[in-house]
């Protein structure tokens, strides 16, 4: 029977109490102790805290913690008490086997330090397991005819313990047939014999029953039993003999299952049942019969599982060959297994930092870890390695233990994060490697100021801007991180005409967008400089400027100033004098005018707008110079009105005008004594009185043009009548016309249909008269009459054969026949419109002023132009003259002006001729006459 199951009791133990404190170093950071199997859960190991040097409350603080590769954790740390305790029940022969010493070591880290001890803790066997023979009974077949002497091999018993604990022993039950004989292999292992002291007689005793014991050592010892049966057989003189006494075989670890090891032979000269020999493993223990098969018949040992190196590399399998009877020969087959480079290494990290700022000084520890690879040699050799562009290195620590370290200082803006990749490769062939990946994050400082993407900015805007109008937009690039890099704009202080700059512009401070506060004006204000600073938010914050150039755009808002000539503040008029004898080109007067505006804005061009004599004068594009644009004539008028316009080249553009008053004289006291008669009309009541003059005119034509209808009409009346009496009688053939009503007639009534005009500004000196009749000719216009074509009664209507008197009589002045481009504008203007055309649908008060005053310049002299008499009628109008308007034969005209000497005549006198031009005739009398 097996022996009662190992109970430690402290009493039994003292010596393994003892060994229980035991501890030593055996170099530098080694720790050894000793412990006894199969303890409960709990039990003290060694005081590790004294050990490490440290108080008992300080493993906790300074995380002490234990490392180990095994699936199972055999030992734990007791932070109350600071010692090495047992994890749970230590088996030590499910450990070490038959190992005759068996350590475990293990790894204790200070996380704080980043150090490693490492710790062997060994494992002392207990008797705890009696000898096992692994059967209850054996049989032995015996020939009846053995000699005394012979040697019968025994069944062996097996013990797990190592040591004084193991087998020590045979004993066999007391038998006077057979003793018993243990041999010691060169194993050390014991071999029972069953040894034959007296000749055998089957028919007194066909069995004997035997009983064999196993004992071991150690305080209680323990102990196995087999039952033995001797059987008594007829003679078997030949046992079966093995080949070699040892097999040897390596085998790889990978070979397949069913891979055939070797095959083992044993022979047998006897014939029959005698000579017949079967195989089988004396010995076989549970592991062992997993891993290989032995055919009985042919001897031949196969693999039957996977075999591992790192399991075990030796294997010693005892193999018995026996005959029919029972006769038996022993064997052993020594397997060595080679390792084969199939595991890989084996990488676990025991610390590591997710982080490190980007100032940490060279040789900062990111990771510490372990490599182990399980096979041997050179398959077992492993070294590691990094990429070598990163900015790390390995370090080789105690046993496999490697730290990896940084080798220069990292910068977060130049590489924010690292995927390192940890490389352990072996030295087997081919070699294997594992890679392990370790991703490191670099930690932010604020050590980089924003930065703006240019030296100095430019920015334009036009003035009269609204306020706050957005400029421009910058932007500054801070590489840095989180806070580091949250980027705040300000403006330097600084002032501007007295003024901060921070009541001109604004800036936001989160986006960079400049305002305008104010809007601005470029007559005041042409350029602003800024200082803007970009500041991060770090601590402390750093910050950078950029200069920033603000131009204002002018914008054309300004009109042309004239400060020549100026405008009188006495209420006199400036007058320019221009001598007669000027010649084309005379340099007469210049107008100068600024514009407060710049560049194209302010480019300034003149020309003449208005002229009471076009033609006369000419103005210059860019100097502004009034020059002559022809030599002056006597017909010219001594006053001339001009009007310059100043225009500049903006968007839209912008003028002014000036009105020039010109005197025209051959001597100063002409010109002060015709200057003094310049007078400015200030009554309101002109306007009223050349309305009242042209219904006036126009109902006077109305009436003339009724009485020449009627006259036609009685005409053509007459006429149908003489034709009617010439058809019926013919007594009136032959007998002009114009002796019924012809010529004659409309003659009468001309010369009885004349008048006088006097046309003052002055409404109390404006009349009419009508004096003897001397008219030949009359023109009624079409919005005078309100007719649809106008009636121009012509010369040929006055006209009758063999008349002297009307014979004699002047041509008609060709100087009426204008063209559509000559006729006269209104208030001195050169043309009707700026196209020099006269509007078919317009027929002003100053349209036919404009008329009755060309006639009046035409009488005074019969060469010039319809322009002349608008001259004369732009003074009239600016200075307000008096005209008397007379009409006279041949369309010659006098023209009277009062508060002068001067009388213009034009007139052919009377119808005898002998009145001579200009002399003091009919108008030289109206125009007294128009003085009282």
């Amino acid at each position: 029977m097996a022996a009662p199951p190992y109970r430690p009791k402290c009493s039994r133990l003292v010596g393994i109490c003892v060994l229980l404190g035991a501890l030593w170093k055996i170099q530098a950071e080694q720790i050894r102790y000793s412990v006894p199997e199969e303890l409960e859960e709990g039990s003290y190991v060694g005081s590790i805290a004294k050990d490490l040097g440290l108080e008992t409350l300080e493993l906790s603080e300074r995380g002490v913690r234990i490392i180990s590769r095994g699936k199972t954790q055999l030992f734990a740390l007791n932070p109350r008490i600071g010692s090495l305790v047992t994890a749970g029940r230590i088996d030590r022969e499910e450990l070490c086997d038959r190992s005759p010493k068996c350590v475990v070591s293990l790894e204790i880290l200070l996380e704080d330090k980043v150090k490693i001890f490492g710790v062997e803790v060994e494992i002392i066997d207990v008797n705890d397991n009696a000898p096992n023979f692994g059967t209850e009974q054996r049989e032995i077949k015996v020939a009846e005819n053995e000699s005394p002497g012979t040697r019968f091999p025994l069944p062996e018993a097996f013990d797990p313990d190592v040591g004084v604990n193991s087998l020590q022993g045979y004993q066999l039950s007391s038998n006077v047939h057979f003793s018993l004989d243990v041999q010691s292999g060169a194993d050390g292992i014991k071999y029972p014999e069953l040894v034959l002291e007296l000749a055998l007689d089957r028919e007194e005793e066909a069995v004997h029953h035997l009983l064999l014991t196993a004992f071991d050592g150690g305080n209680l010892a323990h102990s196995g039993t087999v039952k033995i049966h001797v059987t008594l057989v007829d003679t078997n003189d030949n046992a079966p003999v093995f080949t070699q006494p040892e097999y040897h075989v390596k085998v790889p670890e990978n070979v397949p299952v069913g891979y055939r090891l070797l095959t083992v032979k044993a022979t047998d000269p006897d014939e029959g049942a005698n000579g017949e020999v079967t195989y089988s493993f004396r010995k076989v223990r549970d592991k062992m019969s997993q891993l290989f098969q032995l055919n009985s018949l042919t001897g031949d040992i196969t693999v039957l599982g996977d075999l591992d190196y790192e399991d075990s590399g030796f294997y010693d399998i005892d193999v018995e060959a026996h005959d029919g009877p029972g006769l038996r020969a022993r064997s052993k087959v020594l397997v060595t297994v080679l390792d084969v480079n199939d595991n890989a290494p084996e990488v676990t990290v025991t610390s590591l930092a997710n982080s490190v700022q980007e100032t940490s000084p060279p040789g900062t520890v990111i990771a510490l870890f372990n490599v182990h690879d399980s096979d041997s040699g050179e398959n077992g050799f492993v070294t590691c390695s990094i990429l070598d562009n990163l900015p790390f290195t390995l370090e080789k620590t105690y046993g496999n233990y490697h730290r990896l370290l940084t080798c220069r200082t990292l910068d977060r803006e130049e590489v924010s994060e690292y995927n390192i990749t940890v490389t352990a490769t072996d030295h087997g062939m081919p070699p294997l490697s594992t890679e392990t990946h370790i991703s490191l994050q670099v930690a932010d400082i604020n050590d980089n100021p924003p930065a703006f993407p240019h030296a100095s900015y430019s920015a334009y805007i036009p003035e009269n801007n609204p306020r706050g109008a957005s400029i421009l937009s910058m932007s500054a690039q801070d590489p840095d991180s989180i806070e580091n890099a949250r980027v705040t704009y300000s403006l330097a202080e600084d002032t501007l005409h007295g003024l901060s700059l921070s009541s001109y512009v604004s800036i936001n401070s989160d986006t960079g967008v400049l305002y305008a506060l104010c809007s601005f004006d470029f007559e005041q204000v042409k350029d602003l400089q800024l200082l803007v600073r970009a500041s991060d938010s770090g601590n402390p914050p750093l910050s950078s400027n950029v200069s920033l150039h603000i131009f204002i755009v002018d914008q054309n808002d300004n009109v042309p100033e004239i400060l020549y000539p100026s405008l009188p503040t006495d209420g006199s008029t400036g007058v320019e004098l221009a001598p007669r004898s000027a010649e084309p080109g005379y340099l007469v007067t210049k107008v100068v005018a600024v514009d407060r505006d710049s560049g194209q804005n302010a480019w300034l061009a003149y020309r003449l707008l208005k002229a009471s004599e076009p033609g006369l004068f000419v103005v210059g594009l860019h100097t502004g110079e009034v020059r002559t644009a022809r030599a002056l004539l006597d017909r010219d008028a001594l006053k001339q009105s001009l009007v310059v316009a100043v225009q500049d080249h903006g968007q839209p553009p912008l003028s002014a005008t000036v009105t020039l008053t010109v005197a025209v004289a051959d001597s100063i006291p002409d010109v002060l004594a015709d200057l003094g008669s310049i007078g400015t009309p200030a009554d309101p009541d002109d306007a009223d009185l050349t309305l009242y003059l042209v219904v006036a005119v126009a109902a006077v034509s109305c009436v003339f043009l009724a009485f020449v209808i009627v006259l036609l009409a009685l005409r053509l009346r007459r006429w149908h009548a003489s034709r009617v009496l010439q058809a019926s009688g013919g007594g009136l053939v032959g007998v002009p016309a114009s002796h019924f009503v012809g010529v004659d007639g409309v003659r009468a009534f001309l010369q009885t249909y004349s008048h006088e005009v006097s046309l003052t500004a002055d409404s109390r000196k404006s009349h009419l008269i009508f004096p003897q009749p001397n008219y030949a000719d009359t023109l009624i216009s079409q919005e005078s009459c309100g007719k649809s074509e106008p009636l121009l009664v012509t010369q040929d209507l006055l006209e009758t054969k063999g008349d002297p008197i009307l014979q004699q009589q002047a041509p008609p002045n060709t100087d009426w026949r204008f063209s559509q481009a000559q006729r006269p504008g209104t208030s001195g203007s050169q043309n009707g419109d700026e196209t020099g055309t006269w509007p078919n649908n317009q027929f002003d008060t100053e349209m036919l002023q404009a008329m009755i005053l060309a006639s009046a310049s035409e009488a005074a002299d019969g060469s010039s132009t319809l322009g002349g008499g608008a001259g004369t009628m732009g003074l009239s109008a600016r200075y307000g003259p008096q005209f008397t308007l007379q009409h006279v034969p041949d369309y010659r005209q006098n023209v009277y002006i009062p508060g002068s000497n001067a009388t213009l005549t034009n007139a052919a006198g009377k119808r005898d001729g002998k009145t001579p031009a200009g002399g003091n005739g009919n108008k030289k009398k109206s125009g007294k006459k128009e003085k009282k």
